[in-house]
């Protein structure tokens, strides 16, 4: 049997909230874009879409942006100090479900970067930086995955 719980409310209600964005943010570009959506290279889907990942990442994993992650956390004492815990229920709890989500986190995240790259010209030059960053990103993931096999195979054969 389904439970419904209020946490499904506020899953609708953000996932309308969404959805009014991307309306919106549609009719806006309709008339106000910088550049027609037919009008798009391939580098600036590539800059859309890595910079996508970059601040997916940004907001998800990385230490920096952690203490913002935080405020949508309680703080629980434990036996041997705090720990965070999600909310049990409510927008916070919501949120915080987003930025444990690279899938929910990445849709908003594109669409928010979409949008500005569309609307405005200076987002052209952020893109870039958050792109190249994107690529550093993957190169030291990758370079880490080689290092980690060649340890692991070093290990095997001695």
């Amino acid at each position: 049997m389904i439970r419904i719980t209020d946490q499904y409310f506020w899953n609708f209600v953000f996932g309308m909230f969404f959805l009014v964005l991307i309306v919106m943010g549609t009719i806006i570009l309709d008339t106000e874009t910088r550049i027609p959506f037919s009008e798009l290279t391939w580098v600036d889907f590539t800059l859309i879409t890595l910079s996508t990942f970059r601040l997916t990442r940004l907001f998800m994993y990385d230490q920096i942006t952690k203490w913002f992650r935080d405020q949508f956390y309680d703080l629980r004492k434990a036996e041997n100090g705090y720990v965070l815990e999600k909310p049990t229920t409510g927008p916070r709890r919501t949120i915080a479900d987003l930025f444990s989500c690279p899938w929910c986190l990445g849709m908003w995240m594109a669409a928010m970067v979409t949008f500005f790259y569309l609307i405005t010209s200076w987002v052209y030059y952020l893109a870039i930086f958050l792109s190249a960053s994107a690529v550093a990103a993957l190169l030291q993931l990758i370079s880490t995955f080689i290092g980690v096999q060649t340890e692991k195979i070093k290990a095997e054969t001695e």
